[in-house]
């Protein structure tokens, strides 16, 4: 049986069409590939980004900023000693970037100028930190990435 050269190239065409519809169907499928957004609110988080960075930039500004320290207790985050902490209020926010269940916010309290992230609440590998918080009328951010 002899195939034309018009056939040949239905059949190419079937095939590439069978192989693109097999591999859009199992990716789309596998709850191997199933990734979802950073946060529910993906949009609204975006219009105030703005207010993040002016955070940010008024964090720079300080003549220290919160240091980050990890020991076996966990993570000591210590803020600026020349502030009074009975007016340091925020939260911080931990995001593990591979699962969205280890995620956890706390807030912000203080008797010394040191913070504890127990050990038990972290997991070894990648997380972002980010520290929201405000002193009297400033308002402040700390980002960092960091592997546990």
């Amino acid at each position: 049986m002899k195939i034309n050269w018009g056939t040949a190239i239905v059949i190419a065409f079937v095939a590439f069409i069978s192989f693109i519809m097999y591999f859009v169907i199992s990716m789309s499928t596998d709850k191997k590939f199933d990734h979802d957004l950073v946060t529910e609110d993906y949009y609204q988080q975006e219009l105030k980004y703005q207010d993040d960075i002016n955070k940010v930039e008024n964090a720079k500004k300080l003549n220290q900023n919160i240091e980050f320290k990890k020991t076996n207790e966990g993570i000591i985050l210590s803020f600026p000693k020349d502030l009074n902490t009975n007016n340091i209020k925020g939260k911080v926010f931990l995001y593990r970037p591979s699962n969205k269940q280890l995620d956890f916010e706390m807030p912000i309290s203080l008797s010394n100028h040191n913070l504890l992230i127990p050990d038990n609440s972290l997991l070894d590998g990648r997380w972002n930190i980010k520290i929201d918080w405000s002193y009297k009328a400033d308002e402040f951010m700390f980002k960092k990435e960091f592997n546990y």
